[in-house]
C-alpha cells in the first residue's frame, strides 16, 4: 500500500496543444489531450522478461496481453505469449495476465472511482495506500492497490458462514466451529504459477477484514460469543472479497500494473482461458482508460491539519462510566490478576461528508503506513494505522509492536528532544517491553524452534502527529503452517488487549458495553501465493451502511447528501499507577485525531 498524493484539478487552464480540446481541466501531473479525430492513449511498457533475469533465478515468466487502446501484438509474438500461458497452465491452476502503463495520467484516488461508482457505497472494493515511516520522519511509499467486483465473497458472523461465488451466482450456507477455515479450504485448491515479472506487491488475492470477536473463534471456552458485550450494529465478524482483477501502482518506477488472475479450471481448454483472460484484462484497462473520467472536488485545506480535532461528545459511555471501568481493572491488576488491559470506548460523529471524501482528508490529516478505504458488507472502513497485526512472506513472520506515544516537536530539535523524553520514560519503557514479550510469545507459537529474533528493539518511529516506540520480531514458519495459522496465532495484538492477553479480554468483555467489531481487529489482504499483510485496526474510522439517515440537503448542482454516522473508537492501557481522568482524556485525543480529517472533509467539499 501506497501514498500518492491526489491529483489537483485546480488550475481552470487548458494545456492542450493547439488543434485538440482538453477533456478537462488539467495541471502538469494530470494530462488528457484527444484530437478532434482519435485519441492519444497513454503508453504501455512491454518489456520481455528475458532482458531483465533476477540474481539467481530462472528466467520469469511473464504474460502479457493486448488492448484496445495499444497496438496489436503480432502473429508471432501472440503466439509466443499464448505458448508461456500454455506452458504456465501444466504447473498450475491459476496464473495472472498483466499490462504495465505509464501512470503519469492517473492515481489510486482516481482509479478506485474508475471502477467503482460514487453512488456504489455497498460494492466490495479497496484502495489501500502507504507512506513509510522512519527514524527521520515520513517518505512516500512504493505501492498502491486498487480493486473492484471481488469473483467471490466470504461473510461470517459468528459460526455461520455465507459464502457467495459472483462468477457462478451460486450462493452457500455452511455452520462452521472456525470460519476462518473456509478461505483457507479454497485456498488449498489453487496452485499458482509464480510470475517473477509482478511487482513486489499485493497482487490479488482474500481482501477486507477481521474483526476483533474473531479471537472467540480461537478462544472457545474462555470466549464464548454469549459473554460478549452488546453487539448494536450487527456488523460480519470476517468479510472477505476474493480479487481477481486488481491495479497495482508503482510510484518508484511510476507505471501501473493492470493484473487479472485466470482460473484454469473454470474453462473447458487452455485456449479458452487464455482468450477469456485477455477479454477480461481489456475490460478492466477500458474502466481506467474511459473517456468519462469522473470529477472529484479539488476541495481548499483550509485547516491546520497538525492540530487535533474538537472534543467528541456521543461516546457508548460516559465519562463516569468510562473512570470506574479503569478503577476496576486498577483493581485486577492490584490483585495480581493482569499486568495490564487496553479499554476503550467508542465515540459517534454525523456529517455529511461521503466517507470517500473522509478518506482524501485523513490522507493529508494523518498520513500512515496502511492507509485503506474498504467498503464491505455492512459498513465502509476508513483507516491510518501505523502498526501491522501480523505478516507473512516467504514463511517470515514480522510482528511490529507499536507502545510508547509522545508528540512530535516543531523543531528537529523538539523531536530529538521527545526522542529521549519518551526512551526514558521507565513506564512507557516497562509497557513496551511486555508488549514485545507478547509479540514474541505470539510469534514463538508458529515458528520452527530457534528462528524467534527481537531484530529491532525500542527504536522510534515519527508520524505525522505523535512518535512511538517500535519493536520488530521474526520467526520462521513452521513447513507444516501457513499464513492463516500465523494470523490466528496473533488476533488480537497485545496493543490492543493487555497481558496476560486472555485474561485481559475476558475483563474487557466484562468492562465495555458494546463489541469492539472491526475496532483493534485486522485488515488487509492474503494474496494468491500464501504471503499475508494484515494491518492493525486502529485510527480507523467504522462508517455503517445501514445508518445513513434521511436527513438530506441539496447543494451544488442539485445533488443530494445524505447523514453518515462515523464510529471513531479509541483505549488506553490501563497500568497500576493509570490516573482514569488521564486515560479518559487520551481516549478523547486520539478519536479527535481521526475527526480532524472530517473536519477537513466538510470544509473542503461541503458548502455549509
Amino acid at each position: 500500500m501506497q501514498m500518492q498524493t491526489p491529483s489537483s484539478f485546480s488550475s481552470r487552464q487548458c494545456l492542450a496543444p493547439p488543434g485538440t480540446r482538453c477533456l478537462a481541466p488539467v495541471t502538469p501531473s494530470f494530462l488528457s489531450f484527444t484530437t478532434t479525430k482519435t485519441q492519444i492513449p497513454p503508453l504501455s511498457l512491454s518489456l520481455h522478461p528475458r532482458f531483465f533475469p533476477r540474481p539467481g533465478h530462472a528466467f520469469p515468466l511473464l504474460i502479457t496481453t493486448r488492448h484496445a487502446f495499444f497496438p496489436s501484438l503480432d502473429a508471432t509474438a501472440e503466439k509466443e505469449e499464448a505458448a508461456r500461458f500454455a506452458e504456465a497452465s501444466t504447473k498450475g491452476n491459476l496464473v495472472p495476465l498483466q499490462r504495465a502503463i505509464f501512470a503519469d495520467h492517473l492515481t489510486p484516488v482516481l482509479a478506485y472511482r474508475c471502477l467503482v461508482r460514487e453512488d456504489d457505497r455497498d460494492a466490495p472494493s479497496f484502495c489501500f495506500e502507504s507512506v513509510e515511516q522512519g527514524t527521520k520522519g515520513i517518505n512516500m511509499g512504493r505501492y498502491s492497490v486498487v480493486g473492484a467486483q471481488p469473483a467471490m465473497e466470504i461473510v461470517a458472523k459468528e459460526n455461520s458462514v455465507s459464502i457467495m461465488d459472483h462468477e457462478k451466482g451460486q450462493l452457500k450456507e455452511e455452520h462452521v466451529a472456525d470460519p476462518m477455515s473456509v478461505p483457507r479450504r479454497i485456498m488449498d485448491s489453487w496452485t499458482p504459477q509464480l510470475i517473477d515479472g509482478l511487482p513486489d506487491a499485493f497482487c490479488g488475492g482474500w481482501v477486507g477484514y477481521f474483526s476483533y470477536d474473531t479471537v472467540r473463534f480461537v478462544e472457545k471456552k474462555k470466549l464464548p460469543f454469549y459473554n460478549a458485550p452488546l453487539d448494536d450494529r450487527g456488523l460480519p465478524d470476517i468479510h472477505l472479497g476474493l480479487y481477481t482483477d486488481v491495479i497495482v501502482f508503482d510510484h518508484v518506477e511510476k507505471k501501473a500494473y493492470a493484473i487479472h488472475w485466470v482460473r484454469i479450471d473454470q474453462y473447458s481448454s487452455v485456449e479458452e482461458a487464455y482468450e477469456e483472460g485477455k477479454s477480461q484484462l481489456s475490460r478492466l484497462l477500458s474502466k481506467i482508460h474511459s473517456l468519462n473520467v469522473p470529477r472529484h472536488s479539488t476541495g481548499s485545506i483550509d485547516l491546520n491539519t497538525s492540530q487535533f480535532g474538537f472534543k467528541l461528545k456521543n461516546s457508548s459511555m460516559t465519562n463516569e462510566e468510562y473512570q470506574s471501568a479503569v478503577l476496576e481493572a486498577k483493581e485486577h491488576i492490584l490483585a495480581g490478576d493482569i499486568f495490564q488491559v487496553v479499554l476503550s470506548q467508542r465515540f459517534e460523529r454525523r456529517t455529511f461528508a461521503d466517507p470517500f471524501e473522509v478518506y482524501r482528508a485523513l490522507r493529508v490529516v494523518n498520513p500512515s503506513p496502511y492507509m485503506a478505504y474498504l467498503q464491505v458488507r455492512g459498513c465502509i472502513l476508513v483507516a491510518s494505522s501505523p502498526e501491522i497485526l501480523t505478516q507473512v512472506k516467504k514463511s517470515k513472520i514480522v510482528n511490529w509492536p507499536l507502545a510508547g506515544t509522545i508528540r512530535r516537536g516543531k523543531t528537529e530539535e523538539q523531536d530529538l528532544l521527545h526522542e529521549q523524553l519518551l526512551l526514558s520514560d521507565e513506564k512507557q519503557q516497562a509497557e513496551h517491553i511486555m508488549l514485545v514479550d507478547l509479540g514474541r510469545n505470539d510469534v514463538g507459537k508458529v515458528s520452527k524452534p530457534g528462528t524467534v529474533r527481537v531484530e529491532k528493539l525500542m527504536t522510534v518511529e515519527r508520524y505525522s502527529h505523535v512518535m512511538h516506540i517500535s519493536s520488530t520480531i521474526t520467526g520462521e514458519l513452521l513447513d507444516n503452517l501457513s499464513c492463516w495459522d500465523a494470523l490466528r496465532a496473533a488476533l488480537p495484538v497485545g496493543t490492543v488487549s493487555g497481558a496476560p492477553k486472555v485474561r485481559a479480554m475476558e475483563l474487557i468483555d466484562e468492562l465495555e458495553v458494546t463489541r469492539r467489531g472491526p475496532y483493534s481487529g485486522g485488515f488487509g489482504g492474503v494474496s494468491f501465493m500464501g504471503d499475508l499483510d494484515i494491518a492493525l485496526s486502529l485510527r480507523t474510522m467504522v462508517f455503517p451502511t445501514g445508518s445513513r439517515f434521511d436527513t438530506m440537503y441539496s447543494y451544488r448542482d442539485a445533488k443530494q447528501r445524505r447523514e453518515w454516522v462515523a464510529h471513531l473508537q479509541a483505549g488506553a492501557g490501563i497500568v497500576a499507577d493509570s490516573v482514569p481522568v488521564d486515560e479518559q482524556q487520551e481516549c478523547e485525543n486520539k478519536a479527535a485525531g481521526l475527526a480532524r480529517a472530517i473536519d477537513l472533509a466538510e470544509s473542503a467539499f461541503l458548502d455549509q
